[in-house]
């Protein structure tokens, strides 16, 4: 009996620290309690090869990634939280070579500039911090062929990258 009462009392103090100490979440992030909402604006496109659909698919990945994995209210303007950002890169490389100098594989990549503006607490704030994803290709294959499934890779690293560095601070 003295055994079971000494468990509960352990389990219910273990509770209660990790509720109390208030910015651990389950989802991994680290927002503190008293912020309440985001602002995601548009991810303006500023790379020199055009990729029509890319600015609105990036900007609606992280404002969904947000809606999953937190609480946060999403403003149009004015949020605790404020994430700028611009497509600077979009960019097709050949990443290995075959026989006779012939491109084997070639390789999108997708760069990023974001501005995070956190105004509660101005010391988790970050400026024209650079993201980089890229995915491979065969080159026996056109870029108009594997574009659209090589993007959707793309941004989902990109999210998951942007969404760390915000809330996750990893």
């Amino acid at each position: 009996m003295m055994k079971r009462a000494l468990r509960i009392a352990c389990i219910a103090l273990a509770a209660l620290s990790v509720a109390a100490c208030g910015i651990y979440s389950f989802s991994g992030t680290s927002i503190k309690p008293d912020v309440k909402s985001i602002t995601i604006n548009l991810f303006e496109y500023k790379a020199l090869k055009v990729n029509p659909s890319l600015s609105n698919d990036l900007t609606e990945a992280v404002r969904s990634q947000f809606r999953k994995m937190t609480a946060l209210e999403q403003l149009d303007m004015d949020g605790d939280l404020e994430i700028n950002g611009a497509i600077t890169g979009y960019d097709v490389k050949a990443s290995s070579i075959a026989a006779g100098d012939v491109a084997a594989q070639s390789r999108l990549t997708v760069t990023v500039k974001v501005d995070f503006t956190n105004r509660k607490y101005p010391e988790e704030d970050f400026t024209n911090k650079s993201f980089s994803a890229y995915a491979d290709f065969d080159s026996t294959n056109s870029l108009d062929a594997v574009e659209s499934s090589l993007v959707a890779e793309i941004i989902e690293k990109l999210v998951e990258d942007i969404f760390n560095a915000t809330v996750a601070q990893w």
